[in-house]
């Protein structure tokens, strides 16, 4: 079925999904700051690379919304409101809403712009969704480590990277500061944890 762009039930999902994808990176950009007044420099730096990955997951249902330039689109949605001190907690509640999107929302957006005829966008659903349940996973992973006291000690000896000066330390445990350039053991992470490594 092939339905007016201007009249599709897409055009308002791919609205709802712009204004979540800028809320969600305004959110992590919030929490990076909490993360940052907690010396958890390596904590707020996931959620600053999340945050830029959700301001291109905006752009990319933004562009689909060019033909409707000069328009206002009106929709209705609820999107959360998310305060704590606590980062594992801010984390989980990041997971979950990521995990929401990948589950439920997209999916459903995805299915209904494929039903419409608007098979491109349908595609860009789908493949955020995807990257999504990537990002939810990555949010659990460092709330895992926050809540089992892991974050800056390990079992066994680990590779550990200071994400100020790409200095690697090996040991089970940071050091309380690095010994390069003498920053707070809020900025070593895991190296295999390190998108960069």
């Amino acid at each position: 079925m092939s339905v007016d762009f201007k009249q599709s039930e897409t055009k308002e999902n791919l609205m709802r999904a712009f204004a979540g994808e800028s809320q969600a990176r305004n959110r992590y950009t919030f929490a990076a700051q909490q993360a940052n007044r907690q010396k958890q420099q390596a904590i707020a730096q996931v959620f600053l690379y999340t945050a830029g990955q959700e301001k291109e997951h905006a752009e990319i249902f933004y562009n689909h919304l060019k033909e409707l330039g000069g328009q206002t689109v009106r929709i209705d949605a609820d999107y959360p409101v998310d305060f704590t001190d606590n980062l594992a907690e801010l984390l989980r509640i990041a997971q979950h809403h990521e995990y929401e999107e990948h589950d439920d929302v997209y999916k459903k957006f995805g299915d209904k712009a494929k039903e419409e005829g608007f098979d491109r966008v349908a595609s860009s659903f789908y493949m955020i969704a995807d990257i999504e349940k990537v990002h939810g996973d990555r949010f659990g992973r460092f709330a895992e480590l926050i809540e089992q006291n892991k974050l800056h000690v390990s079992d066994v000896k680990t590779g550990w990277i200071c994400l100020n000066c790409g200095h690697v330390y090996e040991g089970e445990k940071v050091p309380e500061k690095c010994p390069v350039c003498n920053h707070d053991k809020g900025y070593f992470i895991r190296i295999e944890l390190s998108p960069y490594a």
